[in-house]
């Protein structure tokens, strides 16, 4: 699966982050899925993720990608508890005085149940650590879009990146402005991914869209499912990469008749 990505020469590696199950996986399981990643990845930089419940597990989590090599950390505000706006605060105060690389922002109430205000992603910006701010979606007209990243923005120290994820989003967020897509897709199809990357990179707004519209039926296969993970666990396992049944339990994988829907969906797309 990363020989796929590095192949395709993609512009940065995105790991162990929530379709990676990274909640599931022991300390030792994403100390090794880094270090290999690493590895692989060779001059290409690599992201890891290092959420856990406990800030002790996080920054022993950091200290494993740290010495894996990776040059960014992504820390979302994950707790079996309602987190308090300080308390997240408190979080990435933390670690960003822990950690010697720089540390992205992981937005993601859909998973975490937590939900970052403007105001609290402005505060986070101004510790020296936090470069970037991975956020969960854009609405979904151009216009609109363009508001949101301009308003989120407007609470940003300068130099702080907007990443779009929620890979539907992907052609509303980059056409509205976000530097960057943390994409989910790209991670078995980085090919597809960088042709959309590059045509945002040439402000191809138009090729953009086109590009990210033409992937229609895979969006809507992340909805049918309640997500992207159980569709990409099948994906991984219809191209040969892993096997069928690879998803932790509790988490069961999708019928028979499901995963035929999956494939044939990559095979009408086309998709690498």
């Amino acid at each position: 699966m990363l020989s796929r990505r590095t192949d395709a020469r993609v512009d940065s590696m995105g790991i162990l982050g929530s379709t990676a199950r990274y909640a599931y996986l022991t300390r030792e399981q994403r100390k090794r899925v880094a270090t290999l990643a690493k590895q692989h990845a060779g001059d290409i930089p690599v992201m890891v993720c290092v959420g856990s419940v406990r800030i002790d597990a996080i920054l022993h989590l950091a200290d494993d990608a740290q010495a894996a090599g990776a040059n960014v950390l992504l820390l979302p505000a994950v707790s079996y508890q309602s987190l308090r706006d300080e308390e997240v605060f408190s979080l990435f105060e933390t670690v960003t005085r822990h950690v010697s690389v720089p540390v992205c922002i992981y937005d993601n109430p859909g998973t975490t149940h937590f939900t970052f205000t403007d105001e609290l992603h402005g505060r986070l910006s101004s510790l020296e650590g936090v470069r970037s701010v991975k956020i969960p979606g854009v609405p979904d007209s151009p216009a609109a879009a363009i508001e949101r990243v301009n308003a989120l923005r407007q609470h940003l120290r300068p130099g702080v990146t907007i990443g779009i994820s929620g890979d539907a989003y992907a052609g509303l967020g980059l056409n509205a402005g976000c530097e960057v897509w943390y994409s989910v897709c790209g991670g078995l199809f980085p090919e597809m991914a960088k042709q959309i990357t590059e045509a945002a990179a040439a402000n191809d707004h138009q090729r953009v869209t086109a590009l990210t519209t033409r992937l229609e039926p895979l969006w809507s296969l992340f909805r049918k499912h309640g997500g992207s993970i159980r569709v990409i666990a099948a994906a991984a396992g219809v191209l040969g990469l892993t096997d069928m049944d690879c998803l932790p339990r509790p988490l069961q994988p999708l019928s028979a008749g499901d995963i035929a829907d999956i494939a044939h969906v990559i095979s009408m797309l086309e998709l690498k």
